[in-house]
């Protein structure tokens, strides 16, 4: 049996060691995530980059750390 599982985009988000938020601001990103999936959505959905960007920009700027966006 062969199964393909669709490539997507995904969020690379690096949280500097030092931060001292750095596990409130994992919670937050995480809380981004199941607000997504309350909506029925997922990781998969196509438009999920651009659904959830401004929500990670803003935690950007509240927190200090780097994003990038890859095709896996």
């Amino acid at each position: 049996m062969k199964v393909r599982i669709p490539k997507h985009r995904e969020f690379i988000i690096s949280i500097d060691d030092n931060e001292p938020k750095q596990e409130e601001c994992w919670a937050k990103l995480q809380q981004i995530l199941k607000d997504y999936e309350k909506e029925g959505k997922s990781v998969y959905t196509p438009s999920f980059i651009e659904d959830n960007e401004d929500k990670v920009k803003a935690l950007q700027n509240e927190y200090n750390f780097t994003y990038t966006i890859e095709l896996k």
